[in-house]
């Protein structure tokens, strides 16, 4: 005798996933546009890099707010889970950090963005700050410290410092074509290269 319940959780549950993957496709592809054209870029823009018509943004995100929350978070997350893989992939604990600092920047071009996109939320705001600096401090001291442990780097700067050196090397950039902020977050990084 065939179970329709059993059938339909399994059918809810193949649902739920597929939304879910949905959803991450098109945070990817969102966070992709925002990192090269900012959160004012087109939702036809993000549609397109995701493959999906405009009617699917709007369904999972209802305001650009909603998505740019989202996407921030996203970046956040992924941020947070990179810096132990990049330690386990990456040549050395140097190469690891300066992968990291790499993705932080991707996640500060898109951050600019955020205060814009909630106007005067400024609970939101906060909220989001918080959770940026409970889930990427410890990353960026984990990494900090295995560097420093191994003799890659000088010991003694706290994550807080080269995080808000790396933002405050980032401002401007997106306003000025000459300035390359990479660049010189590139040469901090390799500053803090221990000489031998």
């Amino acid at each position: 005798m065939y179970d329709s319940g059993k059938g339909a959780g399994q059918a809810a549950q193949s649902k739920r996933k597929d939304a879910r993957r949905n959803q991450q496709t098109l945070l990817d592809a969102a966070t992709a546009v925002f990192v090269t054209s900012g959160v004012e870029a087109p939702v036809r823009d993000i549609a397109a890099k995701a493959s999906v018509g405009i009617g699917t943004i709007y369904r999972h995100f209802p305001t650009r707010a909603d998505l740019v929350i989202a996407v921030y978070r996203h970046q956040v997350d992924a941020c947070a889970e990179a810096g132990p893989a990049l330690l386990t992939t990456s040549p050395t604990p140097h190469a690891a950090l300066g992968r990291w600092v790499d993705l932080f920047v991707d996640f500060l071009v898109t951050k600019h963005g955020l205060a814009a996109a909630l106007q005067a939320d400024n609970a939101g705001f906060d909220t989001l700050h918080t959770y940026f600096l409970d889930r990427l401090l410890p990353v960026c001291t984990q990494l900090l410290d295995v560097a420093a442990a191994a003799g890659e780097i000088r010991p003694g700067l706290t994550a807080y410092q080269l995080m808000r050196g790396v933002g405050n090397l980032c401002i401007g950039a997106d306003s000025d074509p000459r300035y390359d902020a990479r660049l010189l977050v590139t040469l901090l990084v390799a500053g803090l290269r221990q000489p031998h």
